[in-house]
């Protein structure tokens, strides 16, 4: 690269001091900060098969490339990723709405043979030539590589933007006036010094003359099981899996949007396939009642069926792997087998047949096994940590077990491109409830799940086979480890949770901007308040339904994405009715 290339590597916060869990002395390692973009064609397929083929550089560059990069010791790591986002699009209006993401990359390719890999990639996706800024399968763009300043254009040349066709200029040369790249490198590095403006990534974005009133943050839900068309050889990597239905929620910022969430809530109705769950064991544990709750479920309006089969309630009995998957298995199975043309009401059965499905589990043969089946989302109220990992996680062998839980439900998650919902649990449900050790504020509890839960969050996305951030939802865990009053806490200061705020002078609150998942429907909290005062009475868990009412609508009211409950179509009603006067 010739002196009239490159100017001075400007100084300021090195973006790989940004980077998550990645550390690496080797000089040759860079890191790369790269936009993704598509409106055409399944978009959601479109970024999961680009990011995949971004991971396999040997399999897509020309071999004078692979030389000039080391060989066999080319590479290329995707560390971290941002929230995923529904845009409008820019400059040229007349197309398709646009889903918009980053990640940030450690990779030992130059800049300019970065830039090839890139145009690979998107030629292998489907991408075809456009009217500039037109419709396109996908889009990859290097908008930052390490702190460089670079434009491959002669000097002469450098007068405006028109001939950027075929070169490269680091940083992007329009990231100053795009929303839909600011936010998602905001959600990774806010604090990274541009090294032309000298101002923070944060700094630049809260600087935009107006934000994008149309922009959502989604997650998106895989179809399963996969059909045989769905894998085609030609790609170099598995390709993944095409996109069943996607969500929508609000962006939350302390400037820009200073209320809580105040999209749709989802309802995800709860389907224990045990026989001894604190509410309803016994009750939903054959086929044919499984599927008479999951269709009524549907017809009431859920928009997700959770399945379990091992009861969280403290003191449940053990139940092995295999019997786990023999109690899940064949509802899947029966759910997406459903022939619409026969039955009692194939309207409803044809609906069930696409409704997605999460598995309750912490244990990643189970959730392989449901996911090939046709679920298409875990819910692990452990968060990745395992069944028999004790609180507080100090002992050598109790860390392993961790440790080794974390990785293989990770490898699971990544593997399929499932959403995860990661709730904070301290083992048993009914031990562990002291929050002291987080000051002596009104806040301990919240604190404490922000700190406890953020720490498991972060090492399951950040760093290499990271969770793509907008595939988790987290989960407070109402009912866990918690007294009367730190449930309490927890629901009613839920957006609390996820909110932009600081914990302390050096870090920022993890769960920052996450959706929120809220579970209170008939626990035991519940039953504690019902019993006190004058009028006050003993309830079993089914006798706490309007109980639930009150905490779903505060959900709503605290900006939650989803509501776990049993009772789904009187809280449907719940729900409407919370939209409309929060909404």
């Amino acid at each position: 690269m010739s002196s009239t290339q490159q100017s001075d590597i400007a100084t300021g916060l090195p973006l790989s001091t940004l980077r998550s869990n990645v550390k690496s002395t080797d000089t040759n390692v860079h890191t790369a900060a790269i936009a993704l973009g598509s409106n055409l064609g399944d978009r959601f397929y479109n970024i999961e098969l680009a990011l995949r083929l971004l991971e396999a550089p040997q399999r897509c560059l020309a071999a004078e490339d692979i030389e000039a990069c080391g060989g066999s010791h080319m590479f290329c790591k995707i560390v971290d990723t941002s929230f995923m986002y529904e845009t409008a699009p820019m400059y040229f209006t007349d197309q398709p709405s646009f889903i918009n993401c980053a990640c940030l990359v450690e990779s030992n390719i130059p800049p300019v043979i970065f830039l090839r890999f890139l145009k690979y990639i998107e030629s292998a996706v489907g991408r075809v030539p456009s009217v500039t800024n037109g419709p396109r399968a996908v889009d990859l763009d290097i908008v930052l590589y390490d702190e460089i300043i670079l434009d491959t254009r002669p000097i002469s040349q450098r007068v405006n933007l028109d001939n950027l066709r075929g070169e490269l200029v680091i940083p992007h040369p329009r990231l100053a006036e795009r929303e839909f790249v600011l936010r998602p490198l905001d959600d990774m590095i806010p604090s990274f010094i541009h090294p032309i403006y000298r101002k923070s990534i944060r700094a630049m974005l809260e600087e935009l003359p107006e934000e994008d009133p149309s922009m959502r943050k989604v997650v998106p839900f895989p179809r399963y099981p996969l059909l045989a068309s769905d894998d085609p050889q030609s790609f170099p990597v598995p390709v993944g899996p095409r996109t069943l239905t996607y969500w929508t929620y609000s962006i939350t910022t302390n400037k820009r949007h200073k209320s809580a969430n105040k999209g749709r809530t989802q309802l995800m109705a709860t389907l224990n396939a045990t026989p001894d769950s604190f509410s309803d064991g016994s009750t939903h544990n054959t086929l044919e009642t499984a599927l008479g709750y999951a269709r009524q479920s549907v017809r009431a309006g859920a928009s997700i069926i959770d399945i379990g089969g091992y009861s969280t309630k403290p003191g449940a009995a053990f139940v092995s792997s295999a019997d786990e998957i023999d109690r899940i298995l064949p509802i899947v199975n029966a759910i997406r087998n459903l022939d619409s043309n026969i039955g009692v009401d194939p309207t409803t059965d044809a609906r069930l047949r696409e409704t997605p499905i999460s598995i309750d589990t912490f244990r990643s043969d189970v959730a392989r096994a449901c996911i090939q089946a046709g679920a298409n989302c875990i819910n692990d109220v452990y968060a990745f940590t395992g069944f028999d990992a004790v609180y507080p996680p100090t002992e050598p062998d109790a860390l392993k077990r961790a440790a080794d839980s974390l990785a293989e439900m990770k490898a699971v998650a990544r593997e399929f491109s499932v959403p995860v919902v990661l709730m904070h649990s301290r083992g048993d449900a009914g031990q562990n409830k002291e929050y002291g050790m987080y000051g002596d504020g009104d806040e301990q509890v919240i604190r404490g799940v922000q700190i406890e839960l953020g720490e498991k969050v972060e090492r399951i996305v950040k760093g290499e086979g990271g969770v793509r951030r907008w595939m988790v939802i987290v989960d407070p865990g109402i009912g866990f480890s918690k007294t009367l009053e730190g449930n309490l806490e927890v629901l009613r200061g839920a957006s609390r949770v996820v909110a932009d705020v600081e914990l302390d002078a050096s870090r920022r609150n993890p769960l920052r901007g996450y959706p929120l998942l809220i579970g209170p429907s008939r626990k035991s909290f519940l039953g504690a308040i019902l019993s006190q005062g004058e009028i006050g009475r003993e309830t079993s868990p089914k006798e706490r339904v309007w109980a639930t009412a009150a905490a779903v609508a505060c959900a709503v009211q605290q900006g939650a994405l989803v509501v776990r409950v049993h009772d789904t179509k009187e809280m449907v009603d719940v729900l409407s009715v919370a939209a409309a006067l929060w909404g």
